[in-house]
């Protein structure tokens, strides 16, 4: 059964994706949790400690979903971003946008960026080692090139063009890497 504490967040999450990032309160949060009024307020005491406490919460869930599995190629490689960023932008839409909202308010807080700057070095090590598996020259580079090309193809898709191809961009980028 999840605690209050996780019931609090998953609702912070819900009410940022479905009303934006100014109805993150925490009488909004106990209302859609389904909690006592004041519960949020037990876990997070302002909102700057809400907000921290959702980024955290959603960078610990991302690094949990990723992926794991056999790249031996570059093919399985790009099947593998491939799968993540169509996953990213299409069924997983909603917390996608959640995470881009949050980036963008915690900008300018050195304190609120530090779960974000956790999560890219966790997802830029993560990707490294799959570059190095499939013989990148230089992982790390190439791993935040990947990160960055996969981040713009989201944004994109979330914004612009929800049907853009993301394969043949992936197997460009991958190739670029691997060179």
């Amino acid at each position: 059964m999840p605690t209050t504490k996780d019931r609090a967040l998953r609702a912070a999450v819900e009410e940022v994706g479905d009303h934006g990032i100014r109805a993150l309160t925490h009488a909004r949060v106990d209302a859609r949790a389904g909690l006592p009024m004041g519960s949020t307020s037990n876990w997070f005491r302002t909102r700057s400690a809400l907000v921290e406490g959702v980024v955290a919460h959603l960078a610990d869930e991302e690094r949990a979903m990723a992926p794991a599995g056999d790249v031996v190629t570059a093919a399985d490689l790009v099947d593998l971003l491939t799968a993540m960023v169509e996953r990213a932008s299409g069924p997983d839409a909603a917390r996608t946008r959640v995470r881009l909202a949050l980036s963008l308010e915690v900008a300018h807080s050195p304190q609120l960026r530090a779960p974000l700057q956790a999560q890219r070095a966790a997802f830029v090590a993560w990707a490294a080692g799959l570059l190095a598996d499939v013989g990148a020259p230089q992982p790390t580079q190439a791993a935040r090139t990947l990160l960055a090309c996969g981040n713009g193809l989201i944004f994109h898709r979330l914004t612009v063009e929800p049907d853009a191809e993301v394969r043949p961009v992936i197997e460009r980028a991958v190739r670029a890497c691997l060179s």
